[in-house]
């Protein structure tokens, strides 16, 4: 077992942040599923997208064709005006995520590796207090919970999949990071994108990401 020194509390400030975005995410998910099953009870399907029930919501208010009642359009406008609120609410927090990221030397170093991004890299500045904790970089990767489980007897060893321990929304970035690197890896020529490119043709698209996701923590 690999244990991390206490939190500073700039660290705690940057959780509290993360944590906060998290649950307003997860809230505008809600209500954006809750408005497309009431617009798809009234024959009005918009697809899974959040995007385009932002651009579609103020044409089907507006449009005075369509079957919807008064009262219905007032609800809508109510859950439309509160996922308008999270949106901003989440922004907020991003520009103070932004703020924190400009003024920690951490924080701009890892954003120098393809597929960690503001959230990761604040988040992972925020969840590691001291990096010195881990021998190597395949110790932190395996305390995020990037590294194959083992199931191994005797001479015999079998490696299964990675396991749903640890930091699962630190892990997440970092897997979302990777699927980024897998995407866009076509479009280069250097030795790393073609090693990801060749690993996509191999093992397809989600192994891949979490290889990618592994070689940063490692990197970190």
């Amino acid at each position: 077992m690999r244990f991390v020194l206490a939190k500073r509390i700039e660290q705690q400030d940057i959780q509290s942040i993360h944590r906060i975005r998290s649950l307003l995410v997860a809230r505008r998910t809600a209500q954006a599923n809750q408005i497309r099953g009431l617009l798809l009870e009234y024959g009005i399907i918009i697809p899974k997208v959040i995007a385009y029930i932002r651009t579609r919501m103020p044409e089907i208010l507006e449009d005075a064709e369509n079957t919807l009642t008064a009262l219905f359009r007032g609800l809508l406008v109510e859950l439309y005006e509160e996922m308008v609120h999270l949106d901003e609410r989440i922004a907020t927090l991003e520009q103070k995520l932004q703020a924190i990221c400009l003024q920690n030397k951490d924080c701009q170093r890892l954003l120098t590796i393809p597929g960690i991004g503001l959230l990761t890299a604040t988040a992972m500045v925020a969840a590691v207090s001291d990096i010195t904790a881990f021998k190597n970089g395949r110790e932190l990767a395996a305390w995020l919970g990037l590294v194959p489980r083992q199931h191994s007897t005797g001479e015999e060893t079998t490696l299964l999949g990675i396991s749903k321990r640890a930091d699962s929304y630190l892990r997440t970035l970092l897997i979302h990071g990777g699927k980024t690197v897998v995407r866009v890896a076509s479009k280069y020529q250097d030795k790393r994108n073609r090693l990801v490119s060749e690993l996509d043709q191999r093992r397809g698209k989600n192994i891949s990401a979490v290889g990618v996701a592994n070689k940063n923590a490692r990197i970190v």
